[in-house]
């Protein structure tokens, strides 16, 4: 196999994105206190569960912050209490919401799971309207584009959607921005950035977590959902790396095409899902459908994007993909597409390479090569400690692992190795997580190593295997011989080095003669009494 020394762009970790500031402190601290007010309301800014861990003089606070909980903070887990705070404080605080879901490792299985249930979900604004921003947003009527617009049939934070007939009788969907979402998106992404600076400053321990890297994640993706034409671009790029994994065989996973003529910057028109969501009770249900299959499908297809293309549909829940029998899975919603670059690949693949062949020793030196673990450790210790994780989980189903346990462990070892939480691998952690909770709800004893194994092994074999290895010694010979051959054709030109010497000033040669003269006098005169004597 191939050796990640070769690659130098490793020994480096990737920068993290840049800190933007907070533009309105003033009004980011209003909203920040009216945060605090509605987590108080829900008791989820300290939950009761965790008082008696709290020091001593803590809890007095505690307790009164405790007196502002209403109805809502009385009953329910910690996770669903916050859940339902997030879901007052607007899109914001749901696309948060949504990232704390992905984050088992440091949160807890089970909270992470209560969020995961966050509901994005909205009362629609009236058609009337979303027939303005369509025509305001493309510049044509709404009857130039469709011969009809229905009512919505679902309606998020951010943006609903509309079924649809195209001219030739194609149903579509068609996206439509919430108006005034923008205005509302940036003053609650200025709260959070204020938030991630407090945290930053006074809470020493979550400095490991880079608060201020995680806060720029989420506004990244933000930005991106709030403009239709690069969701189209991202749902037109993501259609063609399905349709060569289809042409190379690998049927998993197919996405709608892009109506171009139906796109704005507050407007998408994609062709109509086919099958059934999954969120539907009924899709489990459908005769002939093979749930095995269909949870393979899932593991693979995103695979196959993040390792042999370096993008990946980011969002992979039920609510966003639809499936028919017999294993026939379709993707929807775009808005948040993950990239890596090869040095990322490269650290994936040999990570569940080395866990799939339990070489422990392999997954410690990614690591250290990839610059995550701070130089300073001990690469034998830290594969002792992926080993204790490990070995308990290889080859052994879903149902008989504790995820929560596994995730404890691994963020334990992480922080006893001060490993910095990689922002650049965020939405391939959150996405590896939801698909895995994706597939294990379709079969609770599903294996995802094995799912994911077939995948991996090609990868490897094409990219680090001894094809791949004679490949890349022949692209280096050839990138020698093309520098020899431009040496050859364009050689160095000979240059003359002219050595002037430079002609020293009479002046200097008679003040060192009397600097002589005068340290010769002095030592003379020091010396006299013993030359007398």
């Amino acid at each position: 196999m191939g050796d990640l020394n070769s690659n130098p762009s490793y020994r480096v970790a990737p920068a993290a994105p840049p800190t933007e500031p907070v533009r309105d402190p003033l009004g980011a601290t209003v909203r920040l206190v009216r945060w605090g007010g509605a987590l108080a309301r829900h008791d989820a800014l300290i939950p009761r569960e965790i008082t008696h861990l709290l020091p001593a003089w803590f809890r007095p606070i505690a307790g009164f912050v405790h007196l502002f909980a209403g109805k809502d903070g009385r009953t329910g887990r910690p996770g669903q209490r916050l859940g339902c705070a997030f879901e007052t404080l607007g899109p914001v605080a749901i696309k948060l919401g949504q990232v704390m879901a992905t984050r088992a490792d440091i949160f807890g299985i089970e909270f992470a799971r209560d969020l995961g249930r966050l509901k994005d979900k909205l009362p629609p604004f009236p058609t009337d309207q979303a027939r303005q921003e369509v025509e305001r947003s493309i510049g044509r009527t709404v009857e130039d584009l469709f011969i009809d617009f229905g009512d919505p049939i679902g309606a998020a934070s951010l943006a609903q959607a509309h079924p649809a007939y195209l001219a030739d009788g194609r149903k579509v969907a068609v996206k439509v921005l919430r108006p005034g979402v923008e205005r509302r998106v940036a003053k609650g992404l200025d709260a959070m950035r204020l938030a991630a600076r407090l945290v930053h400053r006074f809470v020493i321990p979550a400095r490991r977590l880079e608060p201020q890297a995680f806060v720029e994640t989420v506004a990244r993706s933000m930005y991106l959902e709030l403009d239709m034409r690069l969701e189209a671009a991202a749902a037109s790029e993501l259609h063609d790396v399905m349709e060569k994994a289809r042409s190379d065989g690998m049927m998993h996973m197919t996405s709608p095409k892009v109506i171009w003529d139906g796109v704005g910057k507050r407007v998408l028109t994609l062709e109509w899902a086919p099958g059934v969501p999954m969120t539907d009770p009924d899709a489990a249900r459908q005769p002939g459908l093979d749930k095995d299959q269909l949870a393979d499908n899932v593991v693979r297809a995103f695979l196959i994007q993040a390792l042999d293309h370096g993008v990946f549909h980011a969002d992979l829940h039920e609510g966003n993909l639809f499936c028919q029998a017999p294993a026939d899975l379709t993707a929807v919603d775009f808005g948040i597409v993950g990239r890596i670059g090869p040095a990322e690949r490269r650290y994936l693949a040999e990570i569940l390479w080395g866990f799939l062949t339990r070489d422990y020793g392999r997954i410690a030196r990614v690591h250290f090569e990839a610059g995550y673990v701070p130089p300073h450790h001990s690469v034998e210790a830290f594969a002792q400690a992926l080993r204790a994780v490990g070995e308990p989980v290889i080859g052994r189903a879903a149902s008989q692992v504790s995820m929560g346990r596994l995730l404890g462990q691994l963020f334990e070892i992480t922080a006893l190795f001060d490993m910095h939480l990689r922002p650049e691998l965020i939405l391939l952690q959150k996405t590896m997580v939801s698909v895995e909770g994706v597939a294990r709800r379709l079969n609770p004893d599903h294996d995802l190593w094995s799912a994911a194994q077939p995948v991996v092994e090609r990868w490897i074999m094409r990219e680090l295997g001894p094809r791949a290895q004679v490949r890349d010694a022949l692209k280096e010979g050839l990138a020698a011989a093309r520098a020899l051959s431009r040496l050859v054709q364009d050689p160095p030109q000979t240059q003359t080095v002219v050595v002037e010497r430079t002609k020293l000033s009479p002046w200097l040669g008679v003040g060192v003669g009397v600097s002589v003269i005068l340290s010769a006098a002095a030592l003379l005169l020091s010396l006299w009494p013993r030359i007398l004597g």
